[in-house]
């Protein structure tokens, strides 16, 4: 019997460990084929919402924000590095080099997710390779309507969708409502409104969590 849950993945294209907790989630799901089939939607969450035009030096954010060191910077990548390999993301080799704005990317993915079954998935995926993939500028119309292509949907609606601030108000009230719930970091994984995992987990515990849940989802 297949059990049918909803998860809301919270996340921004700015945070690598969202690109590892996605891969993690995604290889679960392959193992439990046939277990669970799930209704997935990316939901918005801002890691620098304050970020102006033209964004950071990425060393020179992490140093303010966190108070690392290149060292220790150049040591997370690796890591980070390592565990996306695990799930099939390659990261770029020197990082994303600028922090940029990612609120233009999340009103894309709202728009995306009325676009037809697997779109916003498929948006979120390329829009993870073009930024932490390919360290490609974000806040660029142009880089953002590529990844939109990538996608497979259609490059002059989205454009239209740029121009206009039109579901601007929606993904505010996406964000506020999530961090209103006391989502502070992301990834965050929602399952069926009530289950909550966090952080860039292994695959082997997005694999237990989403069998014990569909099991008492059954019982």
């Amino acid at each position: 019997m297949t059990t049918t849950l909803k998860i809301d993945f919270v996340s921004d294209i700015a945070c690598p460990w969202c690109a590892v907790g996605l891969g993690s989630l995604e290889k679960a799901l392959e193992r439990l084929q046939g277990e669970v089939k799930v209704e997935l939607h990316f939901q918005p969450f801002e890691l620098n919402p304050q970020m102006g035009p033209g964004g950071q030096d990425l060393g020179e954010h992490l140093t303010e924000k966190y108070g690392s060191t290149p060292e220790q910077q150049a040591q997370i990548r690796q890591t980070i590095a390592a565990r996306g390999a695990e799930v099939g993301f390659e990261f770029h080799p020197g990082g994303r080099g600028r922090v940029y704005n990612t609120f233009e990317a999340h009103r894309l993915l709202h728009w995306a997710e009325g676009q037809g079954d697997g779109r916003q998935h498929a948006l979120k995926k390329a829009l993870l390779r073009a930024y932490q993939g390919r360290a490609e500028c974000v806040e660029d119309p142009e880089v953002l309507l590529a990844a939109v292509a990538e996608a497979g949907l259609d490059v002059e609606t989205a454009r239209s969708v740029l121009a206009s601030q039109d579901n601007a108000l929606a993904v505010r009230e996406r964000e506020q409502f999530y961090t209103q719930a006391g989502i502070r970091s992301v990834p965050a994984v929602i399952i069926n409104d009530r289950h909550l995992i966090s952080g860039g987990q292994p695959v082997e515990v997005f694999e237990q969590a989403l069998r014990q849940i569909a099991a008492g989802q059954v019982s």
